[in-house]
């Protein structure tokens, strides 16, 4: 899900903007929130056409790092992609691929298309991903895992240990051949889904000609904020009922993605802390789990009021003036756009953190896995709009009080205020860079004026 929305979008905005016919390629999945995602209404000219799924279980080992098992996903649906390319009556003249599908350039150069990635996350991840990408295994394991020392990045915002990518804590079992730092200097662009003024001064490291040696000799192109967006689908009537009633602003919205889970013990801390709070909210709840992607279950055994038996008891009737509780999934997008919504608790997922900066929603933030604490970092320290606990939420129990206290700051305090101003005006100026002449605009339509001049000659 966190690849394909902003990738969906993408092709959305091509075909409307740019009058280009787009097919999305993905690998065939059968999870709930993409099987939703693929039934909304798309435009003419888009087609969203799913390869094969493939079996790798024989090419990996059980504990192959996650990282490593998507790109041996990638490289076995390449016959596929080629196949169904090959088939197409009007040959395209480009392939953005994914960050993980950059091995897909073969097929690229095979038929004479341009060659793009589109990173899906922020311009800091792909500036971490290039310099540890140019460093020795053994120094970023020596000084950054083992030394906990932080990872400079030339002309961007260190890494320090306590936020760093899972696959750097694990960078000996990431096979060196599979990494993707170099693969993308082989395109003719690199598309992120952020915005110049965002991230102003680490996109001008990333297009230094001299940065890493010279390493990156490609054009970059903000090209963001590419969200989800609201479309045709409309809010559960018992959902919308509930919020219309709620004051503006007065509501925290929390879900921990698409498929992220707490431990049972987290999760019971976290129902009391809201309780405490006595601040309206909306929670979408999954069963607890050690693993944080621990993600699809059935709802379990419930008490007297409906309440599951991994809540506290009697959760429901106690918070059935100030809670609704939503299971497994809700309708994002259409949430966080109501005007009762003032408040997000977050996993702090790029494409979650893009929807709560335009809809002018500050957050507290709750990473997980994969680059979310970078995010949070992002988030709390450059632009001043969240809020995080005290403690590592993958490592250590967040306690009842802090969460009431983290919620009542972001509902009620001025601290909480100053937030909910700063991310308006950052809302403000994403909607101008994606506006017609504004520098996200102006990114995109530079990456199709390329292609109509690659169709021409």
């Amino acid at each position: 899900m966190g690849h394909l929305i902003p990738i969906i979008e993408l092709g959305k905005r091509m075909v409307s903007h740019h009058e280009f016919h787009v097919t999305i390629f993905f690998v065939a999945s059968d999870h709930a929130s993409i099987t939703s995602l693929l039934k909304s209404p798309t435009p003419h000219n888009l087609d969203i056409v799913a390869l094969p799924f493939v079996d790798i279980s024989g090419l990996i080992e059980p504990n192959t790092h996650l990282v490593t098992k998507l790109l041996v996903i990638m490289r076995e649906s390449l016959p596929s992609l080629r196949s169904l390319i090959a088939a197409m009556k009007i040959r395209p003249t480009a392939l953005i691929v994914d960050l993980f599908g950059a091995d897909a350039f073969e097929i690229a150069q095979e038929f004479g298309m341009l060659k793009y990635v589109f990173v899906t996350t922020n311009a800091w991840f792909l500036a971490v991903i290039f310099h540890s990408s140019s460093l020795d295994k053994q120094v970023i394991l020596e000084g950054h895992v083992k030394g906990q020392k932080p990872l400079k990045i030339p002309g961007c915002k260190s890494l320090f240990f306590k936020d760093t990518l899972e696959s750097l804590h694990d960078i000996d079992s990431v096979d060196e051949s599979e990494f993707i730092g170099t693969k993308m200097t082989k395109s003719n662009g690199i598309l992120i889904n952020t915005w110049q003024d965002l991230e102003s001064s680490t996109i001008e490291a990333l297009r230094d000609n001299n940065y890493l040696g010279g390493l990156i000799k490609v054009p970059i192109y903000p090209i963001g904020p590419l969200v989800r967006q609201e479309g045709k689908q409309v809010l559960d009537k018992q959902v919308k009922q509930w919020l219309d009633k709620q004051p503006i602003e007065s509501v925290i919205y929390v879900s921990f993605g698409s498929g992220g889970t707490l431990s049972a013990k987290q999760m019971t801390e976290f129902a009391w802390g809201l309780e405490q709070s006595q601040r309206k909210f909306i929670w979408v709840v999954r069963p607890p789990s050690n693993n944080a992607l621990g993600s699809y279950f059935t709802i379990g055994k419930t008490d007297g009021d409906g309440t599951p038996d991994y809540l506290p008891q009697g959760f429901f009737t106690r918070t059935k003036d100030i809670g609704l509780v939503i299971p497994m999934w809700a309708p994002q997008a259409q949430i966080l756009s109501h005007p009762s919504v003032g408040g997000f608790l977050s996993h702090c997922g790029w494409n979650s953190t893009l929807e709560s900066i335009t809809n002018g929603v500050p957050m507290i933030a709750w990473p997980l896995y994969a680059e979310q604490k970078m995010n949070a970092a992002m988030l709390t320290e450059d632009f001043e709009i969240a809020v995080r606990p005290k403690v590592s939420t993958t490592e250590e129990i967040v306690g009842r009080g802090e969460i009431e206290g983290m919620v009542r700051m972001m509902m009620a305090d001025k601290e909480g205020l100053a937030m909910k101003n700063i991310v308006k005006e950052l809302k403000q100026n994403a909607e101008k860079a994606l506006d017609k002449g504004g520098s996200s605009y102006n990114s995109l339509s530079q990456v199709a004026q390329d292609c109509l001049h690659h169709l021409q000659v």
